[in-house]
């Protein structure tokens, strides 16, 4: 069977590049989804490049690629990128990168260990020591530290859903850039030629992110909440439908890697269970957010997205105690894939624990200013924060009747008497801030709010 490193050794051998078309004619056995993924991923890696637009296009290796590749210099014996010298690496994580720099003919291959996650012990085995832990915490505390669980992160929604879906989706080779994102969330305007796969890939993550927040209560380390957070992430991107939000019914390569997951659905299925038994123990968050950024991605319960499933997840531990998001921004792929490959063929952690550290300060810098400016959540809205949706999304849905009334006559039978000036206040407020790139968080569609302007002319 024909492997994306063979694909990718084709690209670079032909001067004159190649085409999409030429590619599925050559490799058949590829589906077109998955070959225009991995050219996404090469291209943002720099492996190769693009020319030309639409059925012109055609990709080209890149000449540094093939002359690092020739001369042996940085990188792996594969002649990939190396881990970046401006991430700080632990001594004992020297070895995993020796061992993993070299060409994959060279390493041994091994299967799914399960002793490695038998081994683990919620709250007395620790991946994270407790100094790091308290540097995490520090790190990524908030005003919001003693409210209500998910306060901070519904605050910063909006700048969550552009930073998580941007990085999390660059990581799998997206092109998409941070700007690009921000129109595509904020207003429903896709990137000029972009493939569907990114356009798609961007608003999964948009969805699962909201899916998470939205449900924070609720959300947890179980089958319901990480089968459904797979479904999402995964909509209308799997060469079969059937396996979104389902765990693998068969076996799978990894690229690059000489590990083997488990193949047998009822093993899969079983390991599962013991994981997210475990994941569901762990006190601390960031144990709690690391664990599954180890495991998830190590067993491969689903057909693909396995690694996006895992970033989101590890979130979920963060969100409910309302510290600072890991959103992966300015993680370069080939850290992160060397990370990853230390746990899958080596079964350690300590090469993923650094990136993980470097990952958490630099989304934390990036959302210092918030921080900062972040005042303790109003405690009305909150309290009233339900209210405010619903009422809202029913005065815009109904275009008939006058916005003041519609307020008054809605606070005067739910809210209580001493808080009924001020609850109105804020609904009058979230009116005149109503805008297109708000109109999820009501539950509103864009022909709702534009039916609801042609008559009140905001």
């Amino acid at each position: 069977m024909s492997t994306p490193y063979q694909v990718l050794q084709s690209i670079e051998s032909v001067p004159e590049g190649v085409s999409l078309a030429e590619l599925q004619r050559s490799y058949p056995q590829l589906a077109r989804r998955s070959l225009q993924r991995h050219i996404a991923q090469w291209i943002a890696s720099g492996h190769i490049h693009a020319r030309g637009e639409g059925r012109a296009r055609r990709y080209f290796g890149a000449v540094s690629t093939i002359h690092r590749v020739a001369e042996g210099v940085g990188g792996s014996g594969d002649g990939f990128p190396a881990f970046p010298a401006f991430i700080a690496v632990a001594a004992d994580s020297q070895d995993i990168l020796a061992y993993i720099d070299q060409p994959t003919l060279a390493r041994r291959p091994v299967g799914y260990q399960r002793d490695f996650l038998d081994a683990y012990r919620p709250n007395e085995t620790h991946y994270l020591p407790e100094p790091l832990r308290r540097q995490l915490h520090k790190m990524g505390a908030t005003a919001a530290l003693s409210a209500p669980a998910g306060t901070y992160s519904r605050a910063i929604l909006q700048r969550l859903l552009i930073d998580l879906s941007w990085a999390s989706s660059h990581l799998e080779g997206n092109t998409y850039t941070r700007l690009d994102t921000r129109a595509l969330i904020e207003q429903g305007r896709a990137a000029q030629g972009k493939a569907a796969l990114e356009t798609q890939m961007i608003l999964n993550h948009k969805t699962a992110i909201e899916l998470l927040v939205d449900n924070i209560d609720s959300a947890a380390f179980n089958r319901y909440t990480l089968l459904n957070l797979h479904s999402a992430l995964t909509e209308n991107l799997l060469p079969n439908p059937a396996d979104e939000g389902r765990t693998r019914q068969h076996a799978v390569d990894i690229s690059h890697s000489v590990y083997r997951p488990l193949s047998t659905p009822q093993q899969i299925d079983d390991a599962l269970d013991r994981l997210l038994a475990k994941a569901s123990q762990i006190h601390d968050p960031f144990e709690q957010s690391f664990f599954a950024l180890v495991h998830l991605p190590y067993l491969q319960p689903f057909a693909d997205g396995n690694k996006r499933t895992a970033r989101l997840a590890a979130n979920l531990p963060l969100f409910r105690a309302n510290l600072c998001p890991l959103t992966f921004l300015d993680v370069p792929a080939a850290a992160y894939s060397r990370a990853t490959l230390g746990v899958y063929e080596m079964a350690r952690v300590e090469l993923l624990r650094d990136l993980y550290l470097w990952a958490y300060e630099r989304s934390t810098q990036e959302y210092l200013a918030i921080k900062q400016d972040q005042a303790e959540p109003d405690p009305l809205r909150l309290a009233w924060r339900d209210f405010i949706k619903t009422t809202l999304r029913g005065l815009i849905t109904t275009p008939q009747q006058a916005p003041l009334a519609y307020i008054e006559k809605a606070v005067a039978a739910q809210v209580p008497a001493a808080e009924q000036h001020d609850v109105q206040a804020l609904l009058i407020q979230e009116l005149r801030r109503l805008h297109e790139g708000v109109l999820a968080r009501y539950g509103l569609r864009p022909s709702e709010y534009n039916a609801w302007k042609a008559v009140h002319g905001q």
